[in-house]
């Protein structure tokens, strides 16, 4: 046994109360104020809020876990839980008494930290019920007009607001006191500070969600009041998405007033909305909310490219006199959807009317190609209860014209006047415009909007040429071809003609279409039957502006090559001690244009083994894998051995040369002793560590009784250091010893 001896290890045994006095732990977390306490409140009634402070006073991140109350009638008003804590940070609850009958109450606020930050902070609450003065009818509550928000998906940086209003349900007047957003990215906005609702009274109100991050996030808002139900809680939900392009629709217009209108009768107003983002958006559904409102110039769903806009109208008919106020919704893959206006206007009575109204609210062509024409029939209609004379009938916008007046006309009470407008674009690109009627009606000029889209579809594709390179004979290479559409019309593939035989087409349906902006792939292959070069092409029928597009392939067949190769070529294992063992990795790879089949893969030689392979196994032109070879000695010497690889490949079978050394197991102690520092000591512990000045882990199990300690637990090629410490006859420790140091060979 080869020892290495520690002759002498002198520990200083000091027993000063000051230096063996336990080291304070950093303080954690602290809440002010330590009581809190209302004092009298009416019985159903919310008392105002008192505040409690929470403040990390340690050097570390902590986390509140919980803000609890031992009685209900202590209310704590907090953010979602954990909420995490920087060194020195601090953060506040608000707290609320809301006594439900004519006593005394004592409780307490329980704060619960992470693990790190202390134990629970108990904080005592107080407060007196007092009995209610008002009639036992009055009722106190407030509801929402909605229990939820949900934002849906909202670009990162970007913000959009949702209405909803607060009302008094109850029949006495309700104080309002607070009403805050929790959650990350949500406000309140339009709460003055406080207010009092009267009974019905109604209070407006908004949330605004402005993502920082990406990533769903929730929260609520919360109404504090004198209400029976407070605190009053709505949730709120919404996604915060990045992206590197933009999808945003704005208004021509912030709100459409149409002011007084005779009831039974109507008028249009038009509008844009227009794509101010840098991506697509896709319109879905554009609706008007409100009693006489309505939409026309939507077809049923649009896309709209970066700045292109789409030409509606909102139509009032009012059908009982008093004010109506609704709103335009726009929902669409815009990231503010849904987009919304108000609308407001005021139903009138009327005796004699002079109306004139369109058998449609729009008229939308949607794409058309360029240089071609196409008509839509509407109709003019006398809705009043006089006759109209009709002086003018125009239309503005490229390519649009209007047909069907004469110059003149006369529409008695429920007489109509059909005409048609057509569109025939000359050039690609959204279009908008609008029909004017100008007559003795009183809502002239009447107006309808007018929209169309000039289309052309282009092709392009990626490869514009296909070549194949070397390819074994018997073998296929197959490469992906993408077809592009960069125009706005939809493009149409009809016939794909391949030539000459060796070339291949597959995962091609026809006819193929692909919309604007879009794209579809199929696949070419290359089969030689014979060694060669060989030249071909693919063409492609298209209703493009090149109806030929033609891709030139080419390719060359060479004789099948079948050779497999080994990294590393040969495994050295150095010395090993007996009884354990250890593992290399080998890569075969297929270096020749075939496929290699490997049938058997072993090892030869006292000690070796090979595994982590399942065989029979094929490897593609390139491929490769692997296996491990293990080497467990078990017993000294020198020893060599191979792996032997055996495969259809022409340098089969592939020998891999292994090499290693079993060596005999050595073991090694370390022998410490000291010098006690006083003659009533109780005992000794010997603490070890692998880096000067620690740290250190004690080594012996049970307390040592005499000054002297062996060490067997070390091993070969290591250095560590040694303290020890002396325990009295009270159980008290010292402290560390000087160190000293033990090199294993």
């Amino acid at each position: 046994m080869d020892k290495t001896r520690l002759v002498c290890l002198f520990v200083g045994i000091f027993l000063i109360g000051s230096i063996f006095s336990p080291v304070p732990a950093h303080a954690g977390v602290g809440a002010t104020p330590g009581t809190l306490s209302f004092g009298s409140v009416t019985v159903n009634t919310n008392s105002g809020t008192l505040t409690i402070v929470v403040t990390n006073s340690s050097r570390q991140v902590t986390s509140i876990q919980q803000v609890a109350s031992s009685l209900p009638e202590f209310v704590v008003i907090a953010p979602a839980m954990p909420i995490f804590l920087s060194p020195r940070a601090s953060t506040s609850f608000q707290v609320m008494f809301k006594p439900d009958a004519a006593l005394s109450y004592s409780g307490s606020i329980v704060i619960t930290p992470g693990h790190k930050g202390g134990s629970p902070i108990s904080i005592s609450a107080s407060g007196i019920g007092t009995p209610s003065n008002s009639s036992p009818s009055q009722t106190f509550l407030l509801s929402t007009s909605a229990s939820s928000l949900n934002f849906g998906s909202l670009l990162v940086g970007s913000s959009t607001s949702q209405p909803f209003t607060l009302t008094n349900t109850g029949t006495g007047s309700v104080n309002v006191s607070q009403v805050a957003a929790t959650g990350a990215g949500f406000t309140v906005t339009g709460f003055p500070g406080a207010v009092t609702l009267a009974a019905g009274q109604s209070l407006p109100l908004a949330a605004k969600f402005t993502p920082a991050s990406a990533g769903a996030a929730a929260g609520s808002i919360s109404v504090v009041s004198n209400a029976t139900n407070s605190p009053l809680m709505m949730s709120l939900s919404g996604t915060g998405t990045a992206a590197a392009q933009s999808y945003l629709l704005s208004f021509s217009t912030g709100g459409l007033g149409f002011g007084n209108q005779a009831v039974g009768t109507a008028s249009s107003l038009p509008f844009t909305v227009t794509n101010n983002g840098t991506g697509s958006v896709s319109i879905s559904q554009v609706t008007a909310a409100g009693s006489g409102f309505s939409v026309s110039g939507f077809s049923g769903a649009a896309t709209l490219a970066p700045g292109q806009s789409l030409s509606l109208a909102v139509k009032f008919a009012p059908t009982a006199t008093g004010s109506v106020s609704g709103s335009l919704n726009v929902v669409s893959t815009a990231t503010n959807s849904p987009t919304t206006i108000p609308l407001s206007g005021t139903g009138t009575a009327s005796t004699q009317t002079y109306q004139l109204s369109f058998s449609t609210t729009g008229i939308a062509f949607g794409n058309q190609p360029v240089f071609s024409s196409s008509s839509l029939p509407f109709t003019l209609t006398n809705t009043g209860t006089g006759s109209v004379s009709i002086s003018q009938v125009t239309i503005t916008g490229s390519g649009f014209g209007v047909s069907g007046f004469s110059g003149a006309a006369t529409l008695a009470a429920g007489q109509s006047l059909s005409l048609t407008a057509s569109f025939a674009p000359t050039a690609t690109g959204s279009v908008s415009g609008g029909v004017s009627v100008v007559s003795t009606a009183t809502n002239s000029p009447a107006t309808i909007p007018v929209s169309g889209t000039g289309v052309k579809p282009l092709i392009s594709v990626i490869p514009s040429s296909v070549a194949f390179g070397n390819v074994a004979v018997g073998l296929t290479n197959t490469q992906t071809i993408t077809v592009q559409n960069p125009g706005s019309g939809t493009l149409n593939v009809t016939q794909a003609s391949l030539s000459p035989t060796g070339f291949s087409l597959s995962g091609l349906t026809l006819p193929l279409s692909v919309a604007p902006g879009g794209s579809a792939s199929f696949n070419v292959g290359f089969a030689p039957t014979s060694a060669g070069s060989l030249s071909g092409s693919l063409t492609l029928t298209n209703n493009a502006t090149n109806p030929g597009l033609s891709i030139p392939l080419s390719g060359s067949g060479v004789a099948s090559a079948l050779q497999l190769s080994a990294n590393p070529t040969s495994l050295s294992f150095g010395s090993l001690t007996t009884g354990t063992n250890a593992s290399q990795t080998v890569t075969l790879t297929n270096t020749g244009n075939s496929t290699v089949s490997i049938s058997q893969v072993s090892a030869s030689g006292t000690g070796f083994s090979t595994n982590g392979i399942a065989l029979p196994l094929s490897l593609a032109v390139g491929q490769s894998t692997s296996f491990t070879v293990k080497f467990a000695p078990a017993s000294a010497g020198s020893l060599s051995g191979n792996v032997t690889v055996v495969s259809n490949a022409t340098n089969s079978p592939l020998v891999i040369a292994l090499s290693g050394t079993g060596a005999s197991t050595v073991s090694h102690t370390v022998s410490l002793s000291w010098a006690p520092s006083s003659s009533t000591y109780s005992g000794f512990n010997v603490y070890r560590g692998t880096s000067s000045g620690g740290p250190y882990t004690r080594v012996d199990t049970s307390m040592v009784s005499s000054p002297s300690y062996l060490d067997a637990g070390v091993s070969s090629g290591q250095t560590y250091y040694y303290v020890a410490t002396e325990v009295d006859t009270t159980g008290k420790e010292s402290g560390y010893s000087s160190e000293v140091s033990a090199v294993i060979p």
